[in-house]
């Protein structure tokens, strides 16, 4: 098992996309969805039963860091968290600055990737 994502462009995609991974066996505490504001990741999360990455994911000390890191710096840290490399978080907080959202999967079963 690994971590898989995937990006949506509008709200209501990334909806449907969490309920079509929730039709295929992946566990609601397995799916996360980051977008880059806070509000709209929150409001989304909850609209679609899905995580955001908090206190548990990271850990108090990354959770204090961040509130003093950049925007950038912060998304980088919360896909690090989920399990993508440095380089793979850098890429994916550059997606989220053109207003995708992401949904990440841990956990995820061969037949996703």
């Amino acid at each position: 098992m690994s971590v898989y994502y995937k990006e949506f462009m509008s709200d209501d995609e990334a909806i449907r996309g969490v309920q079509e991974f929730k039709t295929k066996g992946i566990q609601q505490d397995d799916i996360y969805l980051v977008t880059h504001e806070d509000y709209r990741t929150k409001k989304l999360s909850e609209m679609a039963s899905a995580n955001t990455v908090g206190l548990s994911e990271q850990g108090l000390g990354t959770s204090i860091a961040n509130v003093f890191n950049s925007k950038g710096a912060e998304l980088r840290s919360k896909f690090e968290e989920l399990g993508f490399s440095q380089s793979e978080a850098e890429q994916l907080e550059k997606r989220l600055d053109e207003h995708t959202v992401v949904v990440v999967v841990k956990n995820a079963p061969p037949h996703l990737s």
